[in-house]
């Protein structure tokens, strides 16, 4: 017992604590005596590997429409941080139960601009990865940003709205659109993954009240998907 004490002691006393050649990283914002370990190297690496994801879309901005749909994309990563990717988004639409409540009530029709599809192209920045440690079992995660330019098929009934003696239809129209997402994708192993995203797209738009002045809108998804990486 007193040698196992002061071999404990010794230890924790220790101003060098040694672990593998490939733990030490140097952090540049730290003291230049100082030295940091980790206790595992990244498993999952991403730098020169393809991605492909298919994705259910759940539209959350939609008022008076339920509206899902999917998602392709795919993306390649030229470092460990940063890809770029490719997307298609396409749309399904039905009226929901306040498009029904509104026609009944008010004997009028919403103004409703729905999408149709989109596709786009992001610059994705993944500056964290890390584990969960769940049911005796360890899930690795990366998490992600992204920016990008978002081309939107939409349809609206402006017209119907602002003559309701017109039919009611909806015309086609297209926007170019910014979009901004943050996603989280979960390793199932080195070549199959899951993932969480929360899109938004913003682009300028008209409204029936003033057909001639564009205001900011905003377009929000939910996606949950299934991939692939080479």
């Amino acid at each position: 017992m007193p040698l196992l004490f002061i071999l404990l002691m010794g230890l924790g006393l220790s101003t060098s604590v040694r672990a593998g050649e490939k733990s030490l990283y140097d952090f540049l914002w730290l003291d230049p005596d100082k030295q940091v370990y980790v206790l595992q190297n990244k498993i999952y690496q991403k730098k020169n590997s393809i991605y492909v994801d298919v994705g259910y879309i759940s539209n959350i901005s939609s008022k008076f429409q339920d509206t899902n749909g999917l998602q392709l994309k795919g993306g390649y990563y030229f470092t460990e941080e940063f890809a770029l990717e490719f997307n298609f988004q396409n749309y399904s639409n039905s009226n929901n139960d306040d498009y029904r409540n509104v026609r009944l009530i008010n004997s009028a029709e919403p103004f409703i601009r729905r999408f149709k599809s989109t596709q786009g192209i992001y610059a994705i920045w993944s500056p964290f990865y890390g584990k969960i440690n769940t049911f005796n079992k360890i899930f690795y995660f990366d998490w992600s940003f992204g920016l990008g330019y978002q081309h939107i098929n939409a349809e609206s009934n402006i017209d119907n709205v602002r003559n309701p003696l017109l039919d009611s239809k909806f015309k086609s129209e297209s926007y170019s659109g910014v979009g901004a997402k943050t996603n989280i994708k979960f390793h199932i192993n080195q070549h199959m993954h899951l993932g969480f995203e929360y899109q938004n797209t913003y682009y300028r738009a008209a409204g029936p009240k003033n057909p001639k002045s564009k205001k900011m809108k905003t377009n929000t998804d939910l996606i949950f998907s299934v991939g692939f990486s080479y």
